[in-house]
């Protein structure tokens, strides 16, 4: 196969397919390959997706509350713009999450049951590729191979996501989270493999039940490795490991911090010019402090300009 024919079919036909959406993300637990992919400017990716997830949650050290499982069924929708800035490739992409959760937990020796059902918080990113990656339209973008991307984003987290003050789990946090991130993509013939680096900042949450609530930067670090088929179809291995993030309720510190590895694997397919389904599994590999769960997510999405 010529050196550029792979790049001819996916600037013609398949170019959605590199363009994964981080849908059903955790604030530091981010599993989202793709993210400074090179694709055309004046694109819009729209996607609707599914994500089930089953295990141990996280909970406040400070609660008398252990044993704590859920299993949640979460739908989310997706937009995706991109354009150029300064000739370079930028993005926007919001994302919004609708969940339905059942858990259950040990409270003081007592076993309770319970449910949430509502809006999670917004997810906006703001990102732009510094350098390896100009501002293409649709005609340019087929012409052009790519070597090494290196890209920063901003993700905004809006507490949009339903919360009660007097109860222990919420689905939406009551407070602002800002992730600054720097990315580097770098192909091989077939192959793609990323890096990101980022740290989620947090305002404080001054409604939890009835304290004030403070929480300390959160650590990122992903890594991504992704086959193309010449069919447009890809496979990637990613995982994560995200860390810090001590509370503090009423200025005393808590025994609180993470230190958690994931792993998992993506599978995407084109079904129509056009359209593309993914599917997404991880689980925890290694964690000190919770967030021992899996995640089956599932999304469909469609590309247009």
């Amino acid at each position: 196969m010529p050196k550029n024919t792979f790049y001819v079919l996916i600037g013609k036909h398949h170019f959605l397919i590199l363009f994964l959406l981080g849908m059903f993300s955790g604030f530091s637990q981010d599993l989202e390959p793709r993210v400074y992919a090179n694709v055309p400017k004046k694109l819009n990716v729209a996607a609707i997706g599914y994500a089930f997830m089953d295990g141990n949650v996280l909970t406040e050290p400070s609660l008398p509350v252990s044993d704590f499982v859920i299993q949640s069924h979460n739908l989310a929708a997706t937009y995706v713009r991109t354009f150029g800035l300064a000739d370079k490739l930028a993005r926007v992409q919001v994302a919004l999450p609708f969940t339905f959760m059942d858990g259950s937990a040990n409270v003081s020796g007592q076993n309770i049951t319970g449910s949430r059902t509502g809006f999670g918080d917004m997810k906006v990113r703001f990102g732009i590729n510094l350098l390896g990656s100009p501002a293409l339209d649709k005609s340019e973008f087929r012409k052009f191979e790519q070597k090494t991307i290196l890209g920063v984003s901003l993700v905004t987290s809006i507490p949009t996501g339903k919360y009660y003050d007097d109860k222990r789990v919420n689905i939406g946090t009551n407070r602002w989270g800002f992730k600054p991130e720097i990315g580097i993509s770098q192909r091989f013939s077939h192959f793609y493999a990323e890096v990101y680096g980022g740290v989620w900042f947090y305002t404080d949450n001054n409604d939890f039940l009835g304290k004030k609530m403070e929480q300390k930067p959160t650590g990122s670090l992903q890594a991504h490795a992704s086959y193309y088929f010449k069919n447009g179809m890809w496979l990637g291995f990613n995982t994560t490991w995200f860390f810090g993030g001590q509370t503090i309720i009423d200025g005393v510190g808590e025994a609180s911090e993470v230190d958690n590895w994931r792993v998992g694997g993506t599978f995407s397919t084109p079904i129509a010019k056009g359209q593309s389904l993914r599917f997404q599994y991880h689980v925890g590999a290694y964690t000190n402090n919770g967030l021992n769960y899996y995640a089956l997510t599932a999304a469909y999405q469609y590309s247009f300009f």
